[in-house]
């Protein structure tokens, strides 16, 4: 069954001094690049997928600015930079059709934010019949609020990995996935 490592929205926006930092963003970062090297040596296929808002009035991700740009410590070599407009890595974009062409079943799904674009792409993912491995410790969240209730990132990333490892995909840390 052949394989892709999918990185998503590693931008900008979501590091230090960025327009919406998250938790444990650098951590993801470090966790992901061990997937890359370790996606190479298998040779998987990889696809960094860039979101840029076309909401009117957007805070973050905005187009030309330096938020939007993937985050230069992020170890992309020569592959393929997907641009999406949506949560969903496969709406509207070219996703589907790069894994179809490449006969890849299978996924793993890492980067941020995992209560809205991972979560989504997964769900789709999903439904589109990929068999989808989440790498847990190479995503990364933020603080919400509901009910004027902060629940905190760390509370947010495990109610999601939870539901989604329930039955959309496999959840694993980063050493299971490379067998260390």
């Amino acid at each position: 069954m052949k394989k892709a490592l999918i990185v998503i929205d590693l931008q900008n926006d979501y590091f230090h001094g960025g327009r919406m930092e998250l938790q444990e963003i650098n951590k993801a970062l470090e966790n992901t690049n061990k997937l890359l090297e370790f996606a190479r040596k298998q040779n998987y296929k990889i696809y960094f997928i860039q979101h840029f808002s076309i909401k009117e009035g957007a805070t973050f991700f905005v187009p030309n600015t330096k938020g939007v740009e993937l985050n230069k410590n992020l170890n992309i070599q020569n592959e393929i930079i997907i641009k999406k407009n949506y949560p969903n890595s496969f709406r509207e974009t070219k996703l589907k059709n790069e894994l179809e062409k490449e006969k890849i079943e299978s996924l793993i799904i890492c980067g941020a934010m995992t209560h809205m674009c991972i979560d989504t792409t997964v769900r789709a993912g999903f439904d589109l019949g990929y068999k989808i491995t989440v790498a847990n410790d190479a995503c990364a969240t933020r603080d919400l609020q509901f009910n004027n209730e902060i629940i905190r990132a760390k509370d947010v990333h495990n109610s999601f990995m939870s539901a989604l490892g329930s039955i959309f995909c496999e959840t694993k840390n980063t050493e299971e996935i490379i067998g260390i």
